[in-house]
């Protein structure tokens, strides 16, 4: 099937017949969207709105304004749109992306790696497709493990070999990957049936599970190996904007001079894990493979919760975008309620929280996102302790075997989220986890 599919994109991009779709769904949509209204089109296959039973609504925002959609705009927002996003937002996130990222591929040309964007359902959709489009049954993909369970389970079916790469609380250990790709011959990259790793995914800031961040050395040197054997490296970033410090670290795509990064974004966790609103960024030829192949399959994002967060945003604009990140308004912002920053959590509450648990666990205080990567001392595997045992004494936690390459290895490490408890709840359930684990050594 996979091999279908990608032939499939393949021809699609290439072929007459290709040219063709292109030209029926994808020009025949941008071309409507940007006529006047005295066009008469007899070309899309869409509904005709006014069927629809939505007229009009509006949203209110905690601070008072309104987003506001009126009968026509609704009518555009149930509609059918662009597989690469609707036009205003995709323009405000590459202006965003240039601002914070400075990527030097932002003016190259098209064929050598130019910058570009397109819109995914979440940051998920994302990661699949591109995933889908890059490996092969039997290719090698370098990752660090543990890594997100997401990850593992969108490549696994595809019949790839994956390679850990090691990390610790810092990210991917530049020196543990030279010695991975050691394996190899530099030499060898472009040799036909070469089993050279041509992938690499990481987790740059806070890390799922880990909640490790890569320091900026750290970056340029697996950026320069990246260059060294040719590697696309896959920067899924969705913990940047959730970094404790400041400044934010410099990205892989700041750095990018050949177009190998591929970065994915998402809004799930600053604006709505619901409204399923993530990005591709990346050189053009790949991100314009990445939307042939939503084309073929969700077709686009959803057209409303585009035009809502669109809406958000040019209220917002750029700076009011990265206070509401900040939390400068901090009675009316949620994320400085989920997310405080670091001088909050470590070491007040949290490591206050924490320290009972001290003589049966160990942690590393992460830099950005929502989780904590603990070490249960003395227990070897923390499946039974806690799916069974934690869950009796009303404690969740995720095993730390869920987020290994090889699932069914003993894993002594548990994932814990702070994200959406309250202090006293993260005390509480940090006193269970330490009662339970003493009454199993």
């Amino acid at each position: 099937f996979i091999h279908c599919l990608r032939l499939f994109v393949t021809i699609l991009l290439l072929g007459t017949w290709g040219q063709l779709y292109m030209f029926r769904i994808y020009v025949v949509t941008e071309i409507q969207q940007r006529s006047p209204p005295s066009m008469i089109s007899l070309a899309a296959g869409a509904p005709n709105p006014n069927t629809f039973p939505f007229q009009s609504c509006s949203i209110q925002v905690k601070n008072g304004d309104m987003l506001t959609f009126d009968e026509t705009m609704m009518k555009r927002a149930l509609q059918y749109s662009s597989s690469s996003g609707i036009p205003e937002l995709l323009t405000w996130m590459k202006n965003l992306q240039k601002n914070l990222h400075n990527p030097p591929t932002a003016n190259y040309s098209a064929e050598k790696g130019q910058m570009d964007m397109c819109v995914t359902t979440g940051s998920q959709e994302g990661l699949c497709k591109v995933f889908e489009m890059l490996v092969n049954p039997g290719d090698n993909v370098l990752l660090d493990a543990p890594t997100y369970s997401g990850t593992l389970a969108a490549l696994q079916p595809l019949g790839c070999n994956l390679i850990n790469v090691p990390s610790d609380q810092h990210g991917m250990i530049p020196g543990g990957l030279k010695e991975v790709l050691s394996r190899w011959d530099p030499a060898d990259v472009h040799k036909p049936h070469s089993t050279v790793p041509r992938v690499l995914y990481t987790i740059p800031n806070g890390g799922n599970p880990t909640g490790a961040s890569m320091t900026t050395q750290r970056k340029r040197e697996v950026y320069e190996l990246a260059r060294q054997y040719d590697l696309l490296i896959i920067e899924d970033d969705p913990y940047y904007f959730l970094q404790f410090d400041k400044p934010w670290a410099p990205t892989f795509l700041s750095m990018d001079v050949d177009g190998r990064i591929i970065r994915t974004d998402s809004f799930s966790k600053i604006l709505s894990s619901g409204l399923r609103i993530g990005f591709v960024t990346g050189p053009k030829p790949l991100v314009d493979r990445v939307v042939l192949h939503i084309q073929a399959s969700t077709m686009h994002t959803s057209t409303f919760t585009q035009l809502m967060v669109s809406q958000l945003l040019h209220g917002w604009g750029q700076e009011g975008f990265l206070n509401h990140i900040d939390g400068h308004n901090k009675k009316e912002n949620p994320c400085t309620k989920q997310y405080p920053d670091l001088t909050f959590l470590f070491p007040s509450s949290l490591s206050l929280s924490l320290c009972v648990c001290v003589d049966v666990a160990e942690w590393h205080s992460p830099a950005a996102g929502m989780f904590l990567w603990i070490k249960v001392k003395g227990v070897a595997d923390t499946q039974k302790l806690i799916m069974e045992k934690a869950m009796e004494k009303e404690v969740l936690l995720v095993p730390g075997g869920v987020f290994m390459i090889n699932s069914s290895d003993p894993c002594s490490y548990v994932r814990a989220a702070f994200s959406l408890s309250t202090p006293q709840q993260i005390d509480e359930a940090f006193k269970r986890l330490s009662a339970l684990i003493k009454e199993s050594l």
